[in-house]
């Protein structure tokens, strides 16, 4: 049986990674990799436990399971990762370069590292960022990605080891809670909405920033792992569009659920100062060109989506 290694499987797109890829490769093994325990030291016999900064307690993992593919999630995100930007940088990276060396050493066919939007720098401020843009970070995070974005391109031209990468955008689930990004608000609004009807967002109402639905996120993942690596023409990551949104926009399509919901916003947040150094959108026609990536949902189809699914959490707790 062949093994993949899911690394940061706890997090916000690890999580949902996981199920998937259990669920499309059931003759596969999908061993969760995470620093952090949660819940599935008792209930998933293929979570390992391990710091993927300690070299030789991974290079054991590759030696023993010999992975096939690697998905490395693990990160500290934006927000978060300001108020530690050394941490923040030697995690991000450190992490990385450890997954590279070790998939050249043991032979792993595939690499997928996700990338971000906050590759991306505030000058000049533009509605629409194509795919080598304004690449100009101005947090830790994003300085770790775009670093990361070309530690993977020399990895492929120096090694010939296959590593695909995407920037994402904010992204939005029902299934898991956001781990520290910029736009968690995206996450937040919605839970709050069904138990408020109000939310006291930290971005100002007119930040356009874009966002994507986790469904897409998880289908990018798994189609770009799935075309061949002839197809694939970008040195660095692809940008991925889904749609673009404020805190304003949320407010009106959750408003088509909830009428009397309203959003409050504070004076002044750092996380502000983040997302207006980010695009308001992101072209991507590399990616469509490419790999023939399309996004499923808009703002009013995800919007849609978590309120049901949330409903139907909400519901189902009331009743344990």
């Amino acid at each position: 049986m062949e093994n993949y290694f899911v690394t940061g499987s706890s997090g916000q797109i690890g999580s949902e990674l996981i199920s998937f890829l259990r669920k499309k490769f059931p003759q596969k093994r999908i061993l969760a990799l995470d620093i952090r325990p949660k819940f599935y030291q008792e209930s998933d016999p293929d979570f390992i436990q391990v710091d993927l900064l300690n070299s030789s307690d991974l290079g054991k993992l590759f030696e023993i399971y010999k992975p096939v593919a690697v998905y490395h999630l693990a990160a500290i995100l934006s927000a978060k990762g300001e108020s530690n930007p050394l941490e923040s940088w030697n995690l991000n990276m450190g992490t990385l370069l450890n997954i590279l060396n070790f998939s050249v050493q043991f032979r792993v066919k595939q690499v997928f590292w996700p990338s971000s939007i906050a590759v991306h720098g505030p000058i000049p401020k533009i509605p629409y960022n194509i795919q080598q843009e304004n690449l100009e970070p101005i947090t830790s995070y994003g300085i770790a990605k775009l670093a990361g974005e070309n530690w993977c391109h020399y990895f492929r031209e120096h090694y010939n080891l296959d590593v695909r990468s995407i920037r994402f955008p904010g992204l939005i689930s029902y299934k898991s809670k956001p781990g520290g990004g910029t736009t968690d608000y995206s996450v937040e609004i919605y839970s709050e909405a069904l138990k408020s009807h109000k939310y006291t967002s930290y971005l100002q109402k007119n930040t356009l920033l874009p966002m994507m639905y986790m469904e897409d996120a998880i289908r990018s993942i798994v189609e770009i792992m799935g075309v061949p690596k002839d197809s694939l023409k970008s040195n660095l990551a692809y940008n991925i569009a889904g749609f673009s949104a404020s805190p304003e926009d949320f407010e009106k399509s959750i408003q088509e659920f909830i009428p009397d919901f309203h959003l409050d916003y504070v004076h002044f947040d750092p996380r502000q100062s983040i997302a207006d150094s980010w695009p308001n959108s992101i072209l991507d026609e590399e990616a469509r060109r490419d790999w023939n990536w399309r996004p499923r949902y808009d703002l009013n189809s995800t919007t849609r989506e978590m309120m049901n699914h949330l409903k139907e959490n909400l519901q189902e707790s009331s009743l344990s």
